[in-house]
């Protein structure tokens, strides 16, 4: 917890030397030196290790709380990520159920169509009496 903590303070009180110097430009990581090594900054994922130097090699490790928050996270995403996919992937088939209308919409549909043949029969029978041309 202590490691955060300092990890935070570090960020916020030098951004400018994380943006600044080679790494900057180019590369995936930005390095910013500390008392006992330095800390690496993974541009691409946000992860931040303190690394420690011992003789010729560096060692960088993650805060074991850090990983195992990240993985818990990455596993969270992938099983909604995988749900949604089912789900989108059953919207988009198609059901016998889905394809017919249901019989309140037929009955709708059958009482307009009713209607529609009893005014045109009633409009043909008038113009019957008055003598009119059909056309």
């Amino acid at each position: 917890m202590r490691l955060r903590l300092a990890l935070a303070a570090l960020l916020l009180a030098t951004p400018a030397a994380l943006a600044e110097g080679p790494a900057a430009d180019s590369g995936r990581y930005s390095m910013t030196p500390t008392t006992n090594g330095f800390l690496r900054l993974d541009k691409q994922s946000g992860a931040v290790s303190l690394c420690t130097v011992n003789g010729a090699a560096a060692e960088c490790r993650a805060a074991a709380d850090d990983r195992a928050a990240l993985a818990n996270e990455i596993d969270r995403l992938a099983r909604k990520n995988t749900d949604l996919e089912q789900r989108l992937a059953e919207s988009r088939r198609p059901s016998a159920l889905q394809s017919l209308p249901s019989r309140e919409d037929m009955g709708k549909a059958m009482d307009y169509a009713e209607e529609f043949m009893r005014r045109m029969m009633r409009l043909m029978r008038e113009d019957d009496k008055t003598g009119r041309d059909h056309i």
